[in-house]
């Protein structure tokens, strides 16, 4: 990856609709080779999608959860069981292992600090290989960034 591929990717970072005729403007180059760049960085699984960036408090989630999970027992069994079923969750955003005193950290989005409570009780608390949940309610996010610095 050089300079030419960083600069797509910054661009295609805050831009992802941007016509490739604006994109190779932008980059002083013609519009082929600034497509075969971008399908290459496609192929390749830099660019791992596309996707519309939405506010969750537009489409009523207003709650953000930080989850602290700790397994029953820290085998591979009960990861496997683990990571399977709460990538079927969709108020899960993500899922992440961690080191400490716990072995998962989860982000969760909710409507509400009561459905919050239902999904715990009624999806993440049912699981079997789960012996005990934390969470932290964010109070305020200050901001958040979609982009990675390159």
């Amino acid at each position: 990856m050089d300079n030419k591929d960083r600069n797509i990717l910054a661009i295609l970072q805050r831009q992802g609709r941007i016509a490739i005729s604006e994109l190779a403007a932008k980059l002083n180059m013609s519009d082929t080779p600034c497509l075969r760049r971008v399908r290459k960085l496609e192929q390749s699984g830099v660019i791992s999608g596309y996707a519309a960036q939405i506010d969750p408090k537009e489409v009523g989630l207003n709650v953000v959860v930080y989850a602290f999970v700790r397994l029953k027992e820290n085998s591979d069994q009960h990861a496997i069981m683990f990571e399977e079923s709460v990538e079927n969750l969709e108020q899960i955003m993500e899922c992440s292992v961690v080191t400490g005193a716990h072995d998962y950290l989860l982000k969760i989005v909710a409507s509400d600090l009561l459905s919050y409570e239902s999904f715990v009780k009624k999806s993440l608390g049912s699981l079997n290989c789960i012996a005990g949940i934390e969470s932290t309610v964010v109070l305020k996010q200050n901001f958040s960034r979609n982009t990675l610095p390159l």
